[in-house]
């Protein structure tokens, strides 16, 4: 079950600063004000039992913080890490507290300002393609930017599996 918050932001609510980043041939966005740090990639302490979406724990300055592929999670064919594959730390905000999310993106691209009249609703794809987590499409140059709201992209249940996770990997 997606994880419940207000209804979603109109128009006027999606534009902003938002850090853009490529997963496959695709461009999506994250606003900036949930961006805490970008990082290369670094060694991930694999989870056992744990989705292939979820690639484990890295430590960040003393704190245990969970890492899922977004590629994974989309649906995404699975393509090896290389010297552009990120790791863009974000807040998540689920309905009972903030964590910190690491999140590998394919490749950063830019930070882009996004006025309320490039934006456009997520179109319908019917009951059976829930799409909580976009907050809407960005028209810019010619290409479409898939904006996510971050704290949607998980459900309740995965984000208590990734509380899971890190609270196994701080208790060794």
């Amino acid at each position: 079950m997606p994880t419940t918050l207000s209804a979603p932001p109109g128009k006027a609510d999606q534009a902003g600063k938002y850090l853009t980043f490529r997963l496959a041939a695709e461009e999506f966005g994250i606003q900036v004000l949930k961006v805490r740090e970008i990082m290369g990639m670094q060694e991930i302490t694999t989870v056992p039992q744990t989705p292939a979406w979820i690639k484990g724990v890295i430590n960040l300055r003393g704190k245990v913080i969970a890492v899922i592929d977004l590629r994974l999670k989309f649906g995404m064919p699975p393509e090896p890490y290389n010297q552009r594959t990120c790791i863009v730390v974000v807040q998540f905000a689920d309905a009972r507290e903030r964590m910190l999310i690491g999140v590998v993106v394919d490749e950063v691209s830019e930070v882009v300002h996004i006025a309320a009249g490039e934006v456009e609703d997520t179109p319908g794809f019917g009951a059976a393609v829930p799409t909580p987590y976009i907050l809407g499409l960005a028209k810019q140059k010619n290409r479409v930017k898939i904006l996510l709201d971050i704290d949607r992209v998980l459900t309740n249940s995965e984000v208590h599996g990734l509380q899971s996770a890190v609270e196994t990997r701080e208790a060794q």
